[in-house]
């Protein structure tokens, strides 16, 4: 039987996970809550059923699931209203807007018996996949190095839906600002490529220069990482450059390695890794990883995990790590100073 999915938030991203779950094997969209008629005008356009409230999700028994696809400040609200009505729960990145907030959403799914997933899809982008087989097979030696980038000159705002606050991802209370946007993804990343090694200092500069009037939504930020195996990651988000820098550098004592950025944000682009061998002055190709993971295959897993089959592709505990970095970040950001994770 299919697992039926309640969506909270039909914003853009909202309707890019409902296309998701339309192409996916044994999900389907139930229903479709968004507080703007003009939203849900949208989603009925495309077959969609709406309702009015929230409640009307949570309290309907025959929905098995929802997804919290609101502003980053609504997730804990919405994520622990939906357990507490006994759904299992996807909730987009990030998942809240601290650790101790994903901490609890995580103690209220084991004590509710259900599922907790976050959507961290750009685990299985072919760029990132492409750099940790490499980094694993041993093509770097040791690596010292490893930086991630995002370079545009455009708000993160990006094409957001126009009939509910199109400008939330440049307010810091709503959870705006570069680094909860694409640095949940770039710091997850990193913190996934260096394992087993784990983070243990932070230092971060987050600035807010040209996007937002609001000084604590930052449009560019710099996150330093310390590894405990003696790596440095650094992870920036810079949508204030009109001459972006390379997506990946990465220094390892055989050699190292980078990737073009692309403004179109094509990660087949991103994935031309090129490697020079020390003391090499020729280059190689890095050989591409194989495909990772779908979108509307996360969402198979999910199903999956909710059936008591296996786990979801993504867990809620795999993301604390990276939850406790952005939380160092904003803190070093905030005192001028280095956070011990």
């Amino acid at each position: 039987m299919d697992l039926r999915v309640g969506i909270i938030g039909f914003g853009r991203i909202g309707k890019r996970h409902a296309e998701w779950i339309s192409r996916a094997n044994d999900v389907q969209v139930a229903a479709v809550f968004d507080p703007t008629e003009a939203r849900r005008d949208i989603a009925r356009s495309s077959g969609l059923q709406t309702v009015a409230a929230i409640d009307a999700i949570l309290g309907d028994s025959s929905i098995d699931a929802v997804l919290i696809s609101t502003p980053t400040s609504m997730h804990y609200d919405d994520a622990s209203r939906a357990l507490a009505a006994r759904k299992h729960v996807m909730v987009e990145k990030p998942v809240a807007l601290n650790c101790r907030d994903a901490a609890q959403l995580a103690a209220l799914s084991r004590s509710a018996g259900r599922v907790l997933s976050v959507f961290q899809n750009r685990r299985w982008d072919i760029d990132y996949l492409t750099l940790k087989r490499a980094i694993d097979v041993g093509t770097f030696g040791r690596v010292f190095n490893v930086e991630s980038r995002l370079g545009q000159w455009a708000s993160c705002v990006g094409p957001a839906a126009k009939e509910w606050r199109p400008n939330w991802r440049n307010e810091s209370s709503y959870g705006g600002g570069g680094l909860y946007d694409w640095g949940s993804h770039l710091v997850d990343q990193m913190c996934l490529l260096m394992l087993p090694a784990e983070p243990r200092a932070v230092f971060a500069q987050l600035r807010g220069n040209v996007w937002s009037s609001d000084p604590d939504c930052d449009d560019f930020a710099r996150v330093c990482i310390n590894f405990d195996n003696g790596t440095v990651g650094l992870v920036e988000i810079n949508t204030t450059t009109t001459r972006p820098l390379p997506r990946w550098h990465i220094d390892g004592e055989r050699g190292s390695a980078c990737s073009p950025f692309s403004l179109q944000f094509d990660r087949s682009e991103w994935a031309k890794l090129t490697f020079r061998p020390a003391p090499s002055e020729s280059e190689v190709a890095l050989e591409l990883a194989p495909s990772g993971l779908t979108e509307s295959q996360i969402w198979e897993r999910f199903a999956g995990a909710c059936r008591g089959e296996s786990e979801p592709a993504v867990t809620i505990d795999s993301v604390l790590p990276t939850m406790r970095v952005l939380d160092a970040a904003r803190e070093s950001s905030r005192t001028a100073s280095v956070i011990h994770v």
